[in-house]
């Protein structure tokens, strides 16, 4: 695997005026999806080519209003390992996403943040949902 930049994902302190403004900005395509009940929606970015993105509003008082690039990796839980042994400081260890996959993020030695995603595995046939 190449680890690809897969997903760039927005977070902000207001998602409407955000959507607005890149809708104007750019020609992307914006879809709202449900996160949940009482969680709000997620923006997906449709860009047309490269990696698409998304947005959502700040899940808590303190996450920064920043965009964070996600790259693809085989597995979320041995690449933050890495990651942590190689010094950096871990923020979210594994996250699953449901379909969508399973992220990491982490803050390199110099203090940037970055995030690792893994596509969803298929489920094992003959298994239990």
């Amino acid at each position: 695997m190449a680890n690809a930049f897969a997903h760039i994902e927005l977070t902000t302190s207001d998602l409407g005026a955000a959507k607005k403004f890149y809708k104007k900005l750019f020609a992307w395509k914006l879809t709202d999806t449900p996160m949940g009940p009482g969680a709000g929606v997620y923006t997906m970015i449709a860009p047309g080519k490269g990696p698409g993105g998304g947005m959502q509003a700040q899940p808590m008082a303190q996450a920064p209003v920043t965009w964070l690039p996600y790259v693809e990796v085989d597995d979320v839980k041995k690449t933050m390992a890495k990651a942590e042994k190689a010094g950096a400081k871990v923020v979210v260890a594994r996250m699953d996403i449901g379909k969508n996959g399973v992220i990491g993020i982490f803050i390199d030695p110099a203090g940037a943040m970055l995030g690792v995603w893994s596509k969803a595995k298929p489920a094992k046939k003959g298994a239990k949902k």
